[in-house]
């Protein structure tokens, strides 16, 4: 009976190399790639691979049927006796052992791509991503409305706020920022480091919670409001929660005025933007 099993032994072996060959495929996509769907398609293949090979030698390589034990015991003849030996004892010692290691192979490539993504979970430096610390603003690189007009100093008035995108050749969302003038007044209170020059504070625009914008300011008080979680930020003292869930602070971009009169940021934001969940760049 050790005959006849030998091809579903291959297929069943194939089946658990092409499961680890596409786990591996999986790991390698998730490190070098942003592709969800990709690595969705490996990970499902991987997991269709393993289980038709678990299919294939529960159909063909391990026992059927139903045994009774006859009473009283009766001693059944030498070649069912033989037969049942052999059926039994499938699937242990005598399993071939290209079978054991290809189930074993496969059983830990899936236990890597399931370990992998978790390393985001670890502090330091498998922690968050440094693609959130690292946003298209630098030293020198130009505020930019809207509409792609640059800011100058004098286009705000003093308590007024203003939304502006780094000067770049592709859209940065993730560089948001809220660009506000203090009043002279407000100048005097303010926490050492949060005004820059000409009164110009800058702070990024998604919150700290749950990256919603925040999009409201309170002149009075000073406030950035998130709409979505009623999340405040003190201006006067480099953006630092005061109320509603966020529990940091947002982070600041340094701001000066160049020679013309432009509106520029003199670095990047000092620390990463939106919610510390965001783990990927």
């Amino acid at each position: 009976m050790r005959g006849p099993a030998r091809a579903p032994a291959g297929w069943v072996s194939a089946a658990f190399l092409t499961s680890t060959a596409l786990t591996a495929g999986f790991v390698a996509a998730y490190i070098t790639t942003d592709s969800p769907q990709l690595e969705g398609l490996l990970l499902g293949l991987a997991l269709a691979a393993l289980a038709a090979g678990l299919v294939l030698w529960a159909m063909h390589l391990l026992p059927s049927g139903t045994y009774v034990e006859e009473r009283p015991p009766m001693a059944p003849p030498e070649e069912d006796d033989d037969a049942f030996q052999d059926d039994l004892h499938r699937g242990g010692q005598e399993t071939p052992g290209i079978l054991r290691r290809t189930l074993g192979l496969a059983v830990l490539g899936l236990g890597a791509a399931a370990v992998v993504p978790l390393r985001g979970l670890l502090p330091g430096s498998l922690g968050p991503s440094t693609a959130l610390r690292r946003t298209a603003w630098g030293r020198g690189v130009r505020m930019m409305t809207s509409e792609g007009k640059p800011v100058r100093a004098d286009d705000l008035e003093p308590g007024t706020a203003l939304t502006v995108f780094p000067q770049a050749p592709e859209p940065a969302d993730d560089a948001t920022a809220v660009l506000i003038r203090l009043r002279p007044a407000d100048l005097e209170a303010a926490s050492s480091g949060a005004a820059g020059s000409a009164g110009l504070v800058a702070y990024s625009k998604l919150c700290t919670h749950a990256g919603c914008p925040v999009g409201l300011y309170e002149q009075t008080t000073r406030q950035l409001f998130c709409p979505c979680h009623q999340s405040v930020f003190d201006v006067l003292d480099r953006a630092r929660p005061i109320a509603g869930p966020a529990a940091r602070r947002l982070p600041q971009l340094p701001v000066s005025v160049d020679a013309e009169g432009y509106v520029q940021a003199d670095g990047g934001f000092d620390g990463q933007v939106g919610p510390t969940y965001w783990r990927r760049g």
